[in-house]
């Protein structure tokens, strides 16, 4: 009989120690079991904001277009007539005359290569060394169109147009002026400067333009 209720105890102390240690590891499974983790999938899937990319991509087209809209209006810039100014000067100040007025024009903001300077009279003294190299290479500094050209009125007409030309009335024969003149003035695309006796060019304008 006093054997009876040893084993009840026995076993009653066996289950409570079993128990707790069950308990312990149920415990830490909820731990480990982050749902949230689920939530990482999502960020990836933030490529929302790349979305808003495309508009900026519109907006450079539509940008596109407005820059060929000016270009349109230049056009008919060119086939307007050229502005005539006259600065009186005397057949031998004709050159310095000229000289000043092409550094007027590059203070301004004329660049070297659009500038055209014509003579009636002697040479220019940067033409004339620059022929003592030979044609070819006076010529193909005109093709380059880096710097200010200068040309005498006879060979002229084998320059091309550019915006702007200078006249210096250096000399020669009316007759020749006035075909000097009346080159320049088609060659010019903008402007057209005249240096030279204002009676002289006054008949000759009449005539030539």
């Amino acid at each position: 009989m006093p054997l009876i209720p040893e084993e009840p105890q026995i076993h009653e102390s066996a289950q409570g120690p079993r128990a707790t240690p069950s308990a312990g590891r149920t415990a830490p499974t909820p731990r480990p079991v982050p749902g949230p983790r689920p939530a990482a999938p999502p960020r990836p899937g933030r490529p929302g904001p790349a979305r808003p990319a495309p508009p900026a991509q519109r907006a450079s087209r539509e940008s596109v277009p407005a820059k060929p809209a000016p270009a349109r209006p230049t056009a008919p810039a060119a086939s307007a007539t050229p502005q005539i100014q006259l600065v009186p000067a005397s057949a031998d100040g004709a050159l310095d005359a000229a000289e000043e007025a092409v550094d007027l024009l590059l203070e301004s903001g004329r660049a070297p290569g659009d500038v055209l300077v014509i003579t009636t009279g002697g040479s220019h003294p940067w033409a004339a060394h620059e022929l003592s190299f030979g044609e070819a290479s006076y010529w193909a500094q005109h093709d380059a169109r880096d710097d200010v050209f200068y040309a005498d009125a006879a060979v002229a007409s084998r320059a091309t147009s550019r915006p702007v030309v200078v006249v210096a009335v250096n000399g020669g024969p009316e007759a020749a002026g006035a075909t000097a003149l009346s080159l320049a003035h088609a060659k010019a695309d903008a402007l057209l400067v005249v240096c030279g006796d204002p009676q002289q060019i006054n008949s000759v304008l009449g005539a030539a333009v």
